[in-house]
């Protein structure tokens, strides 16, 4: 008797039975990590079956990340915990303390049973694209953070357009997706606006943005404020050769920044809030304890995991944009 057993006047789909009898010889021992299975048309022959049927089944395999395939060769068994029923490919692109947040809220979200491999592309192009091309097809969902990456829309295609979750960033062409993400333009703009008062106590907002990592929209938003509000700003890309100046405020929009602003500011021997104002981008515990706290504008990652992994739970489609709020400190 072979690896696999159909019966035919069974109810069970007979690509299903396929998937149990693989996974049956994988827990009796028959089966072993490393093992190559019987061929697509040994088993459509043997069992007078459809080659869609058994590429059905091992599809699924696949996709839990059970067995593989090698390109002329055919597939293999690539782990032995029959038990996972999802596959998760998580392409962030940096990894920091709100990122973790994010993370760890996802998985505990998920429930058991639930594999994610997570990757990293580092704001890089080809390495983004390079990800994604080596695992197609090899997972049950995909979750992309695109970043600022351009034409991005382009390498998702590749992936089956039902499997795929955009997070934290949409683009233009990726609409056709569902997604849980920022709306950096309005954030940033009406998080200001709930500071006003104490921004205009200020002579200068000055927004530290390095274009490379950043969404255009935390940019946009804040000239539309800026000018709307008439208010004195300037936009650097670093603090080389920068002088800190007595009443301006900062708005700075990742940690190793902020670091070095009030490292700055403690060389001048000047005094967050008092001398100099500073408004961070994404909150964290740190921030509520450095300086005495500083004030963030931030969405809520633990909320954004949870809706993410509802959606793939339930296979919901849907477009959610993310609650986002200013926390106001000792700061400013």
């Amino acid at each position: 008797m072979g690896i696999v057993n159909i019966k035919k006047k069974s109810s069970i789909p007979k690509y299903k039975q396929i998937v149990a009898s693989i996974e049956a010889a994988i827990v009796s021992g028959t089966l072993k990590k490393g093992d190559k299975l019987p061929s697509l048309n040994t088993i459509k022959n043997q069992h007078s079956l459809s080659r869609d049927t058994v590429l059905m089944a091992f599809n699924e395999l696949k996709t839990r990340g059970i067995i593989q395939s090698i390109v002329g060769k055919g597939y293999y068994v690539n782990s032995v915990d029959v038990e996972v029923n999802h596959k998760i490919f998580l392409l962030f692109d940096e990894f920091n303390s709100f990122k973790e947040d994010l993370y760890n809220s996802f998985l505990s979200n998920l429930g058991d049973n639930i594999q994610v491999d997570i990757f990293f592309h580092h704001f890089n192009q080809d390495m983004f694209a390079k990800l994604i091309n080596d695992n197609v097809g090899d997972y049950s969902a995909y979750v992309i953070m695109p970043a600022n990456l351009k034409n991005t829309g382009q390498v998702i295609e590749r992936l089956p357009q039902d499997k795929v979750y955009i997070l934290d960033q949409t683009h233009a062409d990726l609409k056709q997706y569902p997604s849980v993400f920022q709306n950096f333009k309005k954030d940033i703009y009406q998080g200001l606006e709930v500071a006003l008062d104490k921004i205009k106590s200020y002579q200068k907002l000055v927004l530290l943005y390095p274009a490379s990592r950043q969404p255009q929209g935390i940019k946009d938003g804040f000239q539309s404020f800026c000018e709307h509000y008439n208010l004195n700003h300037e936009i650097i890309d670093s603090f080389s050769n920068r002088l800190i100046s007595a009443g301006e405020l900062y708005i700075v929009l990742d940690d190793k920044n902020l670091i070095r602003i009030i490292k700055h500011i403690k060389e001048q021997g000047l005094l967050v809030a008092k001398d100099i104002g500073i408004i961070s981008y994404n909150d964290t515990l740190l921030k509520e304890i450095v300086e005495g706290g500083i004030t963030t504008i931030s969405t809520d990652f633990n909320l954004m995991g949870q809706r993410l992994a509802e959606m793939i739970l339930n296979k919901e489609f849907a477009q959610v944009e993310n609650p986002n709020r200013l926390i106001i400190r000792k700061s400013i």
